[in-house]
This record gives structure tokens, sequence and C-alpha cells, in this order.
């Protein structure tokens, strides 16, 4: 993308209202604007991060057998009282009449919806396990909502269902997601600890919340430092497999780790003290086990192996996609401006033009735009008639990882300069070279789509065991 052809309106000025860097930056950036209190558009460089969000999402959905769908954001208020949640929800929930006189309600979340489409289609053990999910908008009428989009009205979240014959393969469902949820952040460039939670208006005894360490995060947490040094890392897990994700499961739960709801003061003080923590952290997602109480009440019934009638285990999966664009920013930043991951960001590499307007570096600059578009890359070219230093400065605020610098005194040479956003080092090479390298740096980011396979052919839960 020619930087001359998009539209990105960056502010030269902190916006008075925004009270957390990611706030400010975003709005400094050109990525959001408000359209009312907790509300924004997703101007053209936010929705680019939170499609690539998405994506990385999806991506490992369906690498752990999930299949996604999408259901409306407006429900039906009857669901809900068959559930009981219509009125317990409270006044967060935006409730509304149709021209009908039909009471309806933008959806906060999908459990009765969910059990009612399984319910009806849904009638035999062979057609399980299965987990469906989606990727939505969802609304909240937050009392007092702030920081942009890290406590809005409005977001985006992905939510999944999970429907099991028996406690046991339910709760393996439950492991599933733990599991897939650690390598979602990972390829995001972030480290989501997954800590013990209540379950609030959801329900159910099994619940953990996956909370970014931050300033500014909305929970206090407590936990042992040594849970910060666990990686997911490269490793391949098969999700069919009920030891293989018990393993991970209690590497990364076995540790003390929990927020301000659940914290137990004994528990945390047998850990040494060397290793206690304590700190903020924002929540990034949450997963639940919780049993029959939706099924029994929508009519989620099967036949079992046995041909008698039991109602599904269930549990629900939940990702915020649009407030993950806050916590990356707010783990990844400086006094410049944002540093996105790789995983996430925008455009992979931009190039600045020292000179625009001299044949050379305009031909340089052009030739390098073509060669990394022509290796699978998205580079934004900075074509703008404007003065080095506002250049960087925009480049340095948006937060691209990588930048290639193109002038005249470096063409005389034969080379340009690869600058690494995260650390400030450059290194001068041929225009060639940047390009092979920036490539070669993105390279394990497609290795993740090209390396997905269709997972959980067999859909015997035996054959996990």
């Amino acid at each position: 993308m020619r930087l001359s052809r998009y539209f990105l309106p960056v502010l030269k000025e902190t916006p008075a209202e925004a009270q957390i860097v990611s706030h400010r930056l975003m709005l400094r950036a050109g990525m959001i604007r408000q359209a009312s209190a907790g509300i924004y558009s997703w101007l053209p460089l936010g929705f680019k991060v939170l499609r690539r969000i998405e994506q990385i999402v999806h991506e490992e959905q369906i690498r752990a057998g999930h299949v996604p769908m999408l259901m409306p954001t407006l429900q039906s208020a009857d669901l809900w009282r068959v559930s009981g949640r219509y009125d317990a929800y409270g006044p967060e929930m935006l409730r509304l009449k149709d021209r009908h006189d039909r009471e309806m309600l933008y959806g906060p979340t999908n459990e009765e919806m969910i059990t009612e489409i399984v319910a009806n289609y849904v009638t035999s053990y062979k057609a399980l396990p299965l987990t469906l999910y989606h990727v939505q908008w969802k609304f909240r009428d937050e009392v007092r909502p702030r920081f942009g989009v890290m406590r809005g009205r409005e977001f985006l979240m992905k939510d999944g269902y999970n429907f099991d014959l028996s406690k046991d393969m339910a709760l393996h469902a439950y492991n599933r997601h733990l599991v897939s949820y650690l390598r979602t952040y990972e390829r995001m460039g972030l480290q989501a600890i997954p800590m013990r939670a209540d379950s609030g208006p959801i329900g159910g005894d099994y619940t953990h919340e996956f909370l970014v360490l931050a300033d500014t995060g909305e929970s206090e947490v407590f936990y042992d430092a040594e849970i910060t040094d666990l990686t997911f890392g490269e490793r391949e897990i098969d999700y069919d497999s009920v030891p293989q994700c018990q393993a991970v499961l209690e590497e990364f739960t076995s540790r003390y780790a929990r927020t301000d709801e659940t914290h137990d003061a004994g528990l945390f003080n047998q850990i040494p003290e060397a290793r206690r923590r304590q700190a903020r952290g924002i929540e990034v997602g949450q997963i639940f086990y919780f049993g029959t109480e939706y099924s029994e009440k929508l009519g989620a019934f099967v036949q079992n192996e046995g041909g008698e009638r039991v109602p599904l285990h269930m549990g629900s999966h939940g990702i915020g996609v649009s407030r993950l664009v806050g916590a990356i920013i707010e783990a990844s930043h400086d006094e410049k401006g944002i540093i996105w991951p790789e995983g996430v960001t925008p455009f992979h590499v931009g190039i600045v033009n020292l000179r625009q307007g001299d044949s050379g570096t305009d031909a340089a600059c052009e030739a390098l735009y073509k060669a990394l578009k022509a290796k699978g890359l998205e580079p934004l070219y900075d074509d703008r008639d404007e003065r080095a230093g506002a250049k960087f400065a925009s480049m340095d605020l948006i937060g691209l990882p990588w930048r290639i610098t193109v002038g005249p005194r470096g063409l005389e040479k034969g080379v340009v300069e690869l600058t690494s956003r995260r650390t400030g080092d450059s290194e001068e090479m041929s225009a060639e070279d940047a390009a092979a390298r920036v490539a070669e740096i993105y390279a394990p980011h497609h290795a993740h789509v090209a390396a997905m396979v269709e997972p959980m052919a067999d859909r015997s839960f035996h054959t996990w065991l």
C-alpha cells in the first residue's frame, strides 16, 4: 500500500479523553474514532490489525477441530427467559422491542441460542463431540465505558460452545481449549497466563481466565513467578489426545495464578517469598465448563449408546478479539508509539523514501515495493512529499516491526537500511538482501497456515484414551 493513497489520519497531539496508553496510541495512530461512549469506528489501520487477530483465532480454532458458524446479534428474549438469565443478567443487557412489540436483546453472549440450535439438530451420540464457534460483535451496556477498546460497550468476540456426551469428554474439550488458547496468544506475541477465576453470570464449576500482565489491567492478580517462564513454543499437540492436552493444562495451571476474586492467601503464602508476585492483569479470554445446566433447560438431549436419552454436557469459551488490540499495545509500546509483534502487524514492513521525487530513490523504492509484494508480503510505502523526520515519526507511531530506509547516499554505495522497531538496531545491505531478510523473518508466521491439517477425523472418544 502506498501511504499517499491510504487513509491514515494520525494525530500530533494526545486526545484529552484518553486515559491509558493503548487508547492514546490507537487514537493518535488513526486506528479508531469514537462514535459514541464506548463505541468506535475501526479505521483502516485498526481494522487490519483486528482482522489479523481474528484470522489467528480462526486458524487455531480450526486446528483444534472446532467448526465456525455465525449467529445473529439480536436474540429473542424468550430463550433467555427459559434459561432464567433474562432478568438475572442485569442492566448491562441492551433490551429492545421490534415493530411487532416482540421483546429482543442485543446479545452479550450466545449460550441460549447455540443450545437451541443443537437441540433441534443433534439427536444421537454419533454426532459428538461437537464444538461450534463464531466471531461476532457483542454489546454490553457498561455504566462507565472507558479505556478505549479495552472496556467499550460494543466489542468483537470469539465465543465457542462444546457439546459432549459425558463430563469426561467435556473436560477434554475444556483442556483442548486451554491448549489452543495458549498457542493463539503466543502467535500474537503475548504471554497470557491462565488463572483460576469466578464464573460470573455464565455459571459453572470449572473456569480459567487468560490475563496479560499490564499496569492498566482491571484485575489484581497473584501468581508464582515461575509461570512467566513457561512458553508453548513450537510443540506439536494432537488435540484428540486426552493425555497430551491434560499434560499441557497441568503444566500451565499447577503453579499458583489467580485473580483477586478467587485469591487464596493461605495457598499463596506457601510459595517461596522470592517467587510471589502481585500485579495487574488484562483479561483477554475465559473458558468454562458448566455441565448440563443449559442443555436441560433448552432441551439439548441425545440418545447414548444404550438408547437412553441424556442431556449434553457443555462449556463455553471466549476470546476478546477487539480487546486484544488494546492489550497488545499495552504490552508492546515505547515513548515513540506502538511496537507490533510480527504476527499481528497491519503491514509487514515500512519503506521510507528519503528523497521523494528523486528519480534514483523513486525507482529503487518502486523496485523494492514490487519485490516485497512478490514474496507475499504487504509493505507500506511512505511515498509522501514530507521531510524525513515526519516519515520516521509516523512509522514509529504506527509501529511496524521493520522499516527499510532508501536514500541517495545509501544507493551510491548500493545499500538500503533495515531497522528493527523493537530494538532500534539498523543494518545496511542491498535492497535484494533486505527483501529476502524480511521474507525470512515472516516465514514462520506464514508456515502456521500451511501446517494446518483437518483435525478430528475420527470422532470416537475412545481413540483419545
